[in-house]
């Protein structure tokens, strides 16, 4: 168990853990639920791991500490949208994924420093609709349409 603050999320998702790993793991399927983002890494132990926009900016950044396919997913995540984002301390992402008959429960844990940062802050309101998009994917064959949501994953939504 940690002792830094976390955000926990889970999603039932009607796919085999081997489907939902590679949507997780292979930019193809990443940039049609992650906005447009090719989530790049070789999956192994120490690689690095990066999320490109289209026009080649690095929206974040971080190393892979544990991969276990299809179960287990981990890295360090460092947000790189911002001078105030680049400035908190590297967090850590986690992917559970347990098979439940034909679904999968994806259960995400975001480990953070400091809640009150502004990369936790930022990515609380992204990940539900970043896991959102990927269920639609895998269960109808079309992401979210981010663009119609008035938000991009990772952007705070006005109220």
């Amino acid at each position: 168990m940690t002792d830094k603050p976390f955000l926990l999320y889970s999603i039932f998702i009607q796919a085999s853990p081997e489907r939902v790993w590679q949507a997780l793991t292979e930019a193809e399927f990443t940039r049609e639920y992650w906005a447009g983002r090719d989530i790049q890494s070789d999956w192994k132990v120490g690689s690095p791991v990066q999320s490109l926009r289209r026009d080649g900016g690095v929206d974040w950044q971080g190393e892979v500490l544990e991969a276990d396919p299809p179960y287990l997913l981990s890295y360090t995540f460092n947000m790189l949208i911002s001078d105030a984002h680049k400035a908190d301390p590297p967090s850590r992402v986690t992917f559970l994924l347990e098979p439940l008959g034909t679904v999968t429960k994806l259960t995400f844990k975001h480990e953070h420093a400091d809640l009150a940062s502004i990369t936790s802050q930022t990515t609380q309101h992204g990940w539900p609709a970043i896991f959102s998009s990927l269920k639609s994917l895998l269960e109808t064959g079309s992401a979210l349409p981010f663009s119609g949501l008035g938000f991009a994953p990772g952007q705070k939504q006005d109220r």
